[in-house]
C-alpha cells in the first residue's frame, strides 16, 4: 500500500519544480542574494572588516560599550557646555571613564601632556553632578585655581552655564584637621560624604609611607574619604601614573579597590599585589638587557598579561601620536611642528673674570657645611642620648633610620642646591651663598655668647626643647642640640672655614651685575632675534621658565623695561613672590595674566571683549608647568635645565598642544658652558649620590644610594636622556627607558565600535565570518602581509588565564612569512587595521586588483593559506599543516567555520590583506 505524501512535502516539491522550470526565476533569486552580499562587500570593505574584527573580539561586552548603556541620557548630559566643547577623542575618553567608574568604582585618565585631561574630568564631574552626586576635587596647591574658576560666578568662567558645584581642596589640606581651605572649614567638613573624588596629578599619591607615626595624606584620603561614609568613586588624572616603576600603580589602584587585594578577582586578576609585583620583576629584568635589546616590544612580550588586563580595566591612556594617527585632525586641529631645539651655552659674566662652573663646583665640594650637621659634632659621651631621642625605628623595628644619616643627606642636597642655583643665575647663587653665610655668622655669635656666659648642665632627654627658656642653650630647628654637648673647638673651626670660603664666593658673585651677566645677555639676544624674526608671522610671544622664584624675579626686573623699549609687555608669575605685569590695565592675579598672554586659547574675547593689548614675554616658575593652555605662544625657553627631563617635557606641553594657531614651535634650552658628559659627571660628583630620574612621578626627584656599577649605568641612562633633549623635542613615551601604558590598553577600540554600532549593528550581526578586505600599506609601520583574526572554537588553546582577548587571536604575518606582530601584540595589529581601514568606505581598487591577480580571482588562495599556517604556528607553537589544508576551498573566497580540523580547531573570523607598494 502506497504511503501518502504529507501536504507540506508536496508543496515544497511543487515550489522547486516551478523554480526549475522557470530558470529566470531561479536566476532572479540568485541575483537578489548576490546583490545583498555585494552590497555588504563593496560599500565599506576595509571599514567593515575592521569593525567585524572588533565586534567579534568584544561581542561578550556589547552592552558595556553601547554608549546609551554607559550614560543615562535623560540627565541632559549631552546638552552641557563642557560636553559640547570636547573633541571626539575626548568624548571617547569621558565615556570610557564613566564606564569604568560604574563597573569598577574608579578610573585613571592617563592621557599625555596637552590632550585636555582637565576638561575630560570636568565632563565626568558634570555627569555625576547631574545625578545629584557630591564631588570633591583634590589638586596640587599651584593648580587649585584651575579648578575653582569653574565653580564661581565670574566672567572668566567659560563654563558658567553648567553651574558646577564641586568642592576643591589642596593635596596638602589632607595633612590638616583645622583651618580653612577657600570657604571650606576643614574642622567641620563631612569628609565621608563624597560620591566622587577627582585627584589631579594622582601620581603624587603613589607612595604610602606607613613607617611614619603620623597619619599621611594618603591614609587620610583612604580612610576618611574613600572608605568612610557613602560609597565613593575615584577618578585620577596623571600623564605619568606608571612608567619606570610598574609598582607605582599599586597605591593609586588601592584607592579604587579600597585596598582589597582581590577586588578584581571576577575579572581574572586574583591578586593585585602579585600582579604588580610580577610586572615589576619583568620590568627589572628588561632593564638589565643590553641597550640594543631594550625595546618596548621586548617588554610587552614578557610582561604578565594580568598587568595588561589591570590597565585595560582601570585606565584611559592616549598619546599625541595616537591622536594624530587615529582621529580626524580636521576636527581637532593639528599639533604644531616641533623645530629642532635651540641649545644655548652661556658663560657666567661677560668679562670672563668669574671662575668657570667646574671651579665653583670644586669650591662647593670643599665646603664642610657644618651648620647642617650639628650631630656630627656631638661629643662621643653624649651621642647615645641623641641617638635615643632622634633615631627612628623603621620596618617594624627591623632597622633604624639614624638622624646623622639624614644630616649627611641634607649636606649632599645643599651642595646640589648650590650648584643648581649657580646654573640658574649668578643672582640666585649670590642670594643662597649670602643666606648660608648669615646662618653661620649667627651660629658663631651664639656659640661665643654661650662660651662667655654661665649655665647649668642640662640633659637633652630631660628638657622641653621648644620651651623659650632654653632657646639660648640650643641650636637647630626641628632637631635641636644643646651647645654644651658639642665639640665646640672642632665645630667652630669648620664653621669658620665655611664662612671664609663663602665670603670669597659671595665677593666674586656680587661683582657680576645684570649688565655683566653673560647668560642674561644671551637671553636678551635670543628674545630680540625672535621678536625681530618671528617663527610664525606676527607672533612675538615667549615663555621663560626657571626653577627658582629668585631667578624669575631677577629676570623680570632686568627685562621688563628692556622689553617695553622693544614694544612688548612683560609679566612675572611665581608661586611664592606673586605676579607682576607691565600691562597696567589688568589685574595682577595668575588667571588674568595668563589670559592676556594667551588670549585665543583662554578665550579672552568672551571674558574681556574690550581688551586689546597683550603680554608677550612671560617669565614663570613651574607653578604653571602643568594644567595650563598657553598655545598662543610659539617659543619656550628653559633658562635653567631641570635635572628631571620630565619637567622639561611638561613645560613644553604648555605650548605644544592641540588647537595651536602656530605652524611651528621652538624650544630653547640654556646649558652650562661645558660638554654634556662633563656636566653629567659634575652633577654626580657634587651630589655624592646620583639623583635618579623617577619618570613615573612627574617633576619629583628621588635621591637613591648607588653602588658604583649601578651609578655608571644611571649616568649613561641620564646622558642619553639629555642628548635626546638636545637633539629633539620628545614625548614622555618616547624617552629612552620609558614605557607608555598607551601601548597596553584597548579602550579606544571599544569606543570605536560603540560609535559604529549605532547605525550598523544589524550589518555586524549578519555578516558571515571569513570576511576579508584588501588595502594598500599607506603608513610607514604597515608592511605587505595579512592580519588574521582567529577564534579558538573548542577552547583547547592554552593561554594565561588573564589573556585579554581569549578565545580570539590577532596575528600579523608579513607577505614573506615572518610574524610582524604575534597575538601578544594584538593592539599593534589592531592599530594598523584602524589606521588603514576605519575610514575606508569604498574598496581600494588597486589593492583588490593585486590580490585578484595573485589569487586568480580567489580560485587559488594557497599563498594566504601558507600565511595562515604561520599565524597558527605562532599561536600554538607548532605546525598545523593538517588543520589548514582545507581552509581555502577551490573556487571559494572565504574561510568558513569547521574547515580547520586538528588538535586545535580555529575559526577564521576575518583577515585583512595589506597589498601594494610600500
Amino acid at each position: 500500500m502506497a504511503v501518502k505524501e504529507p501536504e507540506a512535502t508536496k508543496q515544497l516539491v511543487s515550489w522547486f519544480d516551478t523554480l526549475w522550470n522557470d530558470r529566470q526565476a531561479l536566476r532572479d533569486v540568485k541575483a537578489q542574494l548576490l546583490e545583498n552580499l555585494t552590497t555588504i562587500a563593496s560599500e565599506k570593505p576595509a571599514q567593515l572588516v575592521y569593525f567585524i574584527t572588533l565586534f567579534n573580539i568584544f561581542k561578550d561586552m556589547i552592552e558595556e560599550i553601547d554608549e546609551e548603556n554607559i550614560i543615562r541620557s535623560k540627565t541632559g548630559f549631552k546638552d552641557t557646555i563642557v560636553w559640547n566643547k570636547l573633541y571626539k577623542f575626548q568624548k571617547d575618553g569621558v565615556l570610557g571613564a564613566i564606564d569604568k567608574l560604574e563597573r569598577h568604582n574608579g578610573c585613571i585618565i592617563a592621557d599625555s601632556v596637552g590632550l585636555g585631561k582637565t576638561f575630560e574630568a570636568l565632563a565626568v564631574i558634570k555627569y555625576y553632578e547631574l545625578r545629584n552626586d557630591r564631588v570633591l576635587v583634590l589638586a596640587p596647591k599651584r593648580l587649585r585655581e584651575n579648578w575653582t574658576v569653574y565653580t564661581i560666578n565670574d566672567k572668566r568662567n567659560l563654563l558658567a552655564g553648567d553651574r558646577f558645584n564641586y568642592d576643591v581642596l589642596n593635596h596638602t589640606d589632607l595633612n590638616r584637621t583645622k583651618g580653612t581651605s577657600g570657604e571650606i572649614n576643614l574642622e567641620t567638613l563631612n569628609w565621608g560624604n563624597y560620591d566622587l573624588v577627582v585627584i589631579d596629578e594622582s601620581h603624587n599619591f603613589r607612595n604610602n609611607d606607613t613607617k611614619r607615626d603620623k597619619i599621611t595624606r594618603y591614609q587620610r584620603l583612604m580612610d576618611q574619604i574613600i572608605r568612610a561614609g557613602v560609597k565613593t568613586k575615584v577618578l585620577m588624572l596623571s600623564a605619568t601614573p606608571v612608567n619606570n616603576r610598574m609598582n607605582d600603580l599599586k597605591n593609586q589602584v588601592a584607592f579604587i579597590t579600597e585596598g582589597n587585594d582581590r577586588a578584581l578577582g571576577d575579572n581574572g586578576i586574583s591578586s593585585l599585589d602579585n600582579t604588580l609585583r610580577r610586572a615589576q620583576r619583568h620590568f627589572n629584568n628588561w632593564l638589565k638587557l643590553p641597550a640594543e635589546k631594550r625595546k618596548t616590544e621586548a617588554l610587552l612580550e614578557t610582561i604578565n598579561f594580568e598587568y595588561f588586563k589591570l590597565l585595560d580595566l582601570l585606565t584611559i591612556a592616549r598619546s599625541r601620536k595616537h591622536i594624530e594617527k587615529y582621529y580626524d585632525t580636521s576636527e581637532i586641529g593639528k599639533f604644531p611642528e616641533r623645530l629642532k631645539p635651540m641649545n644655548v651655552k652661556a658663560d657666567i659674566d661677560t668679562s670672563g673674570a668669574f671662575p668657570p662652573l667646574k671651579e665653583v663646583n670644586r669650591a662647593i665640594k670643599r665646603l664642610n657645611l657644618a651648620a647642617y650637621a650639628p650631630l656630627e659634632y656631638v661629643r662621643s659621651d653624649k651621642k647615645e642620648e641623641y641617638s635615643r631621642k632622634y633615631d627612628q625605628e623603621v620596618s617594624g623595628g627591623k632597622s633604624v633610620l639614624k638622624q646623622t644619616d639624614r644630616e649627611r643627606s641634607l649636606i649632599h642636597l645643599m651642595r646640589v642646591n648650590l650648584l643648581k642655583r649657580m646654573e640658574s643665575s649668578i643672582h640666585s647663587f649670590a642670594l643662597t651663598v649670602e643666606k648660608i653665610h648669615g646662618q653661620i655668622d649667627n651660629l658663631l655669635t651664639k656659640i661665643e655668647a654661650h662660651e662667655d656666659g654661665e649655665f647649668e648642665e642640662l640633659n637633652i632627654e630631660d628638657i622641653e626643647t621648644d620651651a623659650p627658656e632654653f632657646e639660648n642653650f640650643l641650636i637647630g630647628n626641628k632637631v635641636k642640640v644643646l651647645i654644651q654637648d658639642l665639640d665646640l673647638i672642632r665645630w667652630k673651626q669648620e664653621l669658620s672655614e665655611d664662612r671664609d670660603q663663602l665670603a670669597e664666593l659671595l665677593r666674586e658673585a656680587k661683582k657680576i651685575s645684570a649688565a655683566k651677566d653673560a647668560k642674561l645677555a644671551e637671553l636678551k639676544r635670543v628674545i630680540a632675534t625672535k621678536i625681530k624674526s618671528p617663527i610664525n608671522e606676527g607672533n612675538k610671544k615667549v615663555i621663560i621658565f626657571t626653577a627658582f622664584a629668585d631667578t624669575a624675579t631677577y629676570l623680570y626686573n632686568s627685562l621688563h623695561q628692556w622689553g617695553a623699549d622693544l614694544g612688548v609687555h612683560s609679566a612675572l608669575v611665581t608661586g611664592s613672590s606673586g605676579s607682576k605685569s607691565t600691562l597696567g590695565t589688568i589685574r595682577k592675579d595668575l588667571n588674568s595674566i595668563l589670559t592676556n598672554f594667551s588670549p585665543t586659547s583662554k578665550e579672552r574675547a568672551k571674558v574681556a571683549p574690550e581688551a586689546s593689548e597683550e603680554i608677550d614675554i612671560l617669565i614663570a616658575t613651574d607653578c604653571i608647568s602643568e594644567g595650563q593652555n598657553l598655545q598662543d605662544c610659539d617659543m619656550l625657553i628653559n633658562y635653567d635645565i631641570h635635572w628631571n627631563p620630565v619637567r622639561i617635557i611638561q613645560r613644553f606641553g604648555r605650548i605644544d598642544r592641540l588647537g595651536s594657531t602656530n605652524d611651528k614651535i621652538q624650544l630653547a634650552n640654556f646649558w652650562p658652558n661645558m660638554e654634556l658628559d662633563e656636566y653629567i659627571n659634575l652633577e654626580a660628583r657634587v651630589s655624592g649620590r646620583m639623583v635618579l630620574l623617577d619618570i613615573s612621578a612627574t617633576g619629583e626627584e628621588n635621591v637613591i644610594e648607588q653602588d658604583e656599577k649601578k651609578q655608571m649605568n644611571d649616568l649613561e641612562y641620564r646622558r642619553k636622556q639629555m642628548e635626546q633633549l638636545q637633539d629633539s623635542v620628545i614625548d614622555l613615551e618616547d624617552m629612552d627607558g620609558s614605557v607608555s601604558i598607551t601601548d597596553m590598553t584597548l579602550n579606544d577600540f571599544r569606543m570605536d565600535l560603540s560609535s559604529f554600532m549605532k547605525d550598523n549593528l544589524s550589518t555586524l550581526e549578519n555578516t558571515p565570518t571569513g570576511y576579508y578586505a584588501s588595502v594598500q600599506p599607506e603608513i610607514p609601520e604597515a608592511v605587505a602581509g595579512t592580519i588574521f583574526c582567529l577564534r579558538d572554537i573548542n577552547g583547547k588553546i592554552e593561554t594565561q588565564e588573564s589573556y585579554a582577548l581569549a578565545p580570539y587571536f590577532v596575528v600579523y604575518v608579513g607577505e614573506t612569512g615572518e610574524v610582524v606582530f604575534n597575538h601578544l601584540q594584538a593592539k599593534k595589529s589592531l592599530d594598523i587595521m584602524k589606521k588603514l581601514g576605519a575610514a575606508k568606505t569604498v574598496p581600494d581598487d588597486i589593492a583588490v586588483a593585486l590580490v585578484d591577480a595573485q589569487t586568480k580571482n580567489g580560485r587559488d588562495m594557497s599563498s594566504y593559506r601558507a600565511l595562515l599556517d604561520v599565524a597558527i604556528e605562532s599561536i600554538v607553537g607548532k605546525s598545523e599543516e593538517k588543520g589548514v589544508e582545507s581552509l581555502f576551498s577551490r573556487g571559494g573566497t572565504t574561510i568558513a567555520q569547521d574547515q580547520i580540523k586538528g588538535a586545535n580547531d580555529f575559526e577564521v573570523v576575518s583577515f585583512f590583506i595589506i597589498k601594494g607598494a610600500s
